[in-house]
């Protein structure tokens, strides 16, 4: 996938959901995986013709994983002039020695969220951009049916009352396969996760559900998504401007 056609995806899912307003100062979430660092690509260029004017910052939570190393992330945050932070926590101390979780995904996320969050704040951002790529959305969504009985998924722009904060997926369209051929192309710096329970969640139950359905219907993906597009879930309502030009 070329940059060109990442940045197209992204202003599509811009413009249908009404993602970005003008004077907005977004966060972006930055794990060091290939998705996030994707996203930082896309918001960054995105930023250069968009027509609503936006700021961009880059966050790290880092959860304390044995060598987990963000040199060259602030190396590419630098080359393209983002500003860059990383907030130190002691988070997989506190769940793998503390606590000995089990089944840690859960405490996790939520604890990395709420760090990200008070960083967010402390900023001055209105938004945060999670890189909530297609898979993703379809692996949520079967989880959500398979294991609570209902249709739910992420929404493209959510708004967290508490918080004041609206939280932004502006790759909703593009894939995960796309995703690894441009960090393959443009030698994104991947930290690797050393999580303990890394592959053995129910999302990865759900990825390899979505691989043996594409056996029989190669189209899976495509007609998951369109489910979920056009099935009334909240927060799937395209923006009435955008919808009027359809």
């Amino acid at each position: 996938m070329t940059l060109q056609r990442l940045l197209s995806y992204t202003r599509r899912a811009v413009d249908l959901y009404h993602l970005i307003d003008d004077g907005d100062k977004i966060a972006i979430g930055i794990s060091g995986g290939k998705d996030s660092l994707t996203l930082l690509y896309a918001l960054h260029g995105l930023k250069r013709f968009y027509p609503r004017h936006f700021d961009i910052v880059a966050i790290t939570v880092d959860l304390g994983l044995p060598d987990f190393d963000t040199s060259e992330i602030a190396a590419l945050c630098e080359k393209l002039d983002v500003p860059y932070h990383v907030v130190k926590t002691d988070i997989y101390q506190i769940i793998f020695d503390q606590r000995k979780e089990t089944n840690p995904c859960s405490l996790c996320a939520k604890m990395r969220k709420g760090a990200l969050n008070d960083e967010i704040k402390r900023l001055g951002c209105n938004k945060v951009a999670y890189a909530h790529h297609v898979d993703d959305i379809i692996e949520t969504f079967l989880m959500s049916l398979i294991f609570e009985g209902r249709l739910n998924t992420f929404a493209p722009n959510t708004y967290l009352d508490r918080m004041d904060l609206h939280v932004i997926r502006p790759l909703i369209y593009v894939e995960e396969r796309e995703i690894i051929a441009f960090k393959k192309k443009y030698d994104l710096p991947v930290v690797k996760a050393k999580c303990p329970a890394d592959g053995f969640t129910k999302r990865e139950t759900m990825k390899q559900l979505v691989k043996s359905l594409e056996a029989e219907n190669p189209r899976i993906r495509s007609c998951l998504f369109s489910a979920i597009e056009h099935g009334n879930l909240k927060g799937w309502e395209p923006d009435s401007d955008y919808k009027g030009r359809l």
